[in-house]
């Protein structure tokens, strides 16, 4: 199971990106190498596999935008910034870990995907277009589920879209960019709360030095030890994983 699982994580992206495009793009042709002049016209089959190849490279930038990637390294950026440890955790440390929370998260949507799409589509049971179908499905269920009524209303008034009578009508070109604003405004208010008792700590420091007359010392070199030994204490990495584990859960 965790296999065909983390099958499915690898080939989401082209999924997902090919559903986008399925409306102006052929099937997947197969590819024929001939030698000789082709009369300087290139053929359909070399059109759909370089458009195939354009979209396949913008893969990572839309499975960013389709998933919880988005909120987790967002949070995790916040809690860096707001203990003022430079870069430390590095980047790699918060990506890596913001990947693996985002599989954790998505891995019921990547299995229903594996189940009614993927597999069926690579025993030949389903056609191309058809798993693509079946593939947006989840996605746009998690995305839905996950995005406010009023992004969603923004971009359907802007592209004269009618009203859905399910998730499932309601096309990517609307649901991706009204889940990512939703995504981000979610991410920015979780960010706010975990500022709040870090801020304290800078303005009872800042105030305590400024009573004692200590104007040169800088109070970072001051508050910096006591926010990551708040931090420790009250096992924040701990509470801020726990805090968005549930967040998708609501």
């Amino acid at each position: 199971m965790k296999k065909k699982v983390f099958l499915a994580f690898i080939v989401l992206s082209v999924i997902s990106l090919l559903a986008l495009t399925a409306a102006f793009a052929d099937p997947i042709p197969n590819i024929d190498i001939q030698v000789g002049d082709s009369g300087g016209k290139p053929s359909t089959s070399s059109l759909s596999i370089l458009l195939l190849v354009t979209v396949i490279s913008i893969a990572p930038a839309l499975l960013v935008l389709m998933t919880s990637f988005t909120r987790i390294v967002v949070v995790l950026g916040f809690v860096r910034t707001s203990l003022g440890t430079q870069q430390t955790p590095p980047n790699q440390v918060l990506v890596g870990l913001a990947l693996f929370l985002t599989l954790f998260v998505m891995t019921p949507t990547f299995s229903s995907i594996n189940d009614v799409a993927l597999q069926p589509y690579l025993k030949g049971e389903i056609t191309q277009t058809q798993a693509l179908d079946k593939a947006a499905e989840p996605m746009k269920k998690f995305m839905f589920s996950q995005t406010r009524e009023k992004d969603l209303l923004l971009f359907m008034k802007y592209t004269k879209t009618e009203k859905p009578k399910t998730y499932k009508d309601i096309p990517l070109t609307v649901m991706v960019p009204a889940f990512a604003i939703s995504e981000l405004k979610t991410a920015f208010q979780m960010g706010f709360m975990i500022f709040i008792p870090f801020l304290i700590i800078d303005i009872v420091v800042s105030s305590t030095l400024m009573a004692m007359g200590m104007m040169m010392l800088p109070p970072v070199m001051i508050s910096l030890p006591f926010k990551i030994l708040l931090f420790v204490l009250v096992d924040g990495w701990y509470l801020v994983v726990k805090s968005l584990l549930m967040s998708f859960n609501t």
